[in-house]
């Protein structure tokens, strides 16, 4: 939150070339951290995650957007390209990278260090390709404009098109709902300890998530149809189903054993988040597409950016006060977000 603010005005001022390139640098350094056992030098290896992280939500997205209109390519396929990198990269690639790092931390007996090791090496690998095959773009580059300026200039812009602040709105109560339930799935589908197997839920989400990516690029495919109308849908499933451990918890009555399998109610209940899970691959290509019609380029990286900082911030209260509520509280109050995110996604409709 407090990096990520200032780093896509660098992004948008510097180059989005080179903010990639920073991107790898601080994430291979974080990941060389993981070599140390002093806690000082392990929390720097996360403050330096953090920048990276604002660099990879903003930094890419812009840069991509910019080279796509600069080359004179149709708007159209912009959205297309949203959808692969979703099914590809969010999707397929996460399945793969979770396996390859299964394999060498327990198959291969190399300890837990190891997957970030081989992630410092595909990193240098990305950076290789950003440094020989990327032309540089830039937001607003005017040497006149220091970073406060630049960071004012994008608050105005949100404070004066309303479409934009309804987008950041919509981005920061399905993020901040899709972030806490990052946290909570596990103690919802084993609220006894169960043994769940956590590695194959994972992959399951993963490719539920690819299915909801791959349904958004035949909707996007389509001129006829606008994301403005369909995300009101998502939305509303997506609430719908984080209600859903409320419901099953009122009336069901099995209750699992600790060290036990799975009981019938967690397997219904991993089944309604695939549902979310194909709701969140929907929602990330469908967002990116708006965003780019709506997000000005002289200021996107600077804006996208100020949309994370609610989300981040939503995140610290809900994980610091974790304990202090029942899951089902957290649910409830995730599923009224998303209810919110349907009626201020009808709100930009109108506006659009």
């Amino acid at each position: 939150m407090v990096f990520g603010t200032f780093v896509g005005s660098l992004a948008d001022k510097y180059g989005r070339k080179r903010a990639s390139i920073t991107y790898c640098i601080t994430y291979i350094l974080s990941c060389m951290t993981k070599h140390s056992p002093e806690y000082k030098i392990l929390m720097l290896g996360r403050i330096l995650g953090g920048i990276s992280t604002s660099l990879l939500f903003s930094a890419f997205e812009s840069w991509l957007v910019a080279e796509h209109f600069k080359r004179g390519f149709e708007a159209q396929w912009l959205s297309l390209t949203f959808s692969k990198a979703v099914f590809l990269g969010n999707g397929l690639i996460a399945i793969i990278s979770g396996l390859v790092a299964n394999l060498l931390a327990d198959s291969l007996s190399l300890g837990p260090v190891s997957p970030f090791d081989t992630a410092a090496c595909v990193l240098a690998l990305g950076m290789a390709i950003i440094l020989y095959t990327w032309s540089e773009n830039y937001g607003d580059a005017s040497e006149n404009r220091s970073l406060l300026d630049q960071f004012k200039g994008a608050a105005s812009t949100i404070a004066s098109d309303e479409k934009i602040a309804l987008l950041g709105a919509i981005q920061s109560l399905f993020e901040g709902s899709m972030y806490t339930f990052v946290f909570l799935w596990t103690p919802a589908l084993s609220p006894n300890d169960e043994e769940i197997p956590h590695g194959f839920i994972f992959a399951t989400f993963m490719l539920s998530s690819m299915i909801g990516s791959s349904l958004a690029s035949r909707l996007l495919a389509r001129s006829s149809v606008r994301a403005e109308i369909y995300l009101q849908l998502v939305f509303l499933v997506s609430g719908i189903t984080l209600l859903s451990p409320i419901v099953i918890n009122l009336f069901t009555t099995s209750r699992g054993e600790k060290g036990g399998s799975m009981t019938m109610a967690g397997q219904l209940q991993l089944f309604v988040f695939c549902i979310f899970e194909v709701c969140v691959g929907i929602f990330w290509p469908s967002i990116m597409k708006l965003r780019s019609q709506y997000v000005p380029e002289e200021s996107r990286s600077t804006i996208l950016n100020f949309f994370r900082i609610p989300v981040n911030i939503f995140v610290c209260v809900v994980l610091y006060n974790v304990n202090a509520f029942p899951i089902t509280i957290m649910f409830g109050m995730c599923a009224i977000f998303l209810f919110m995110a349907a009626v201020l996604q009808k709100r930009l409709m109108v506006a659009a």
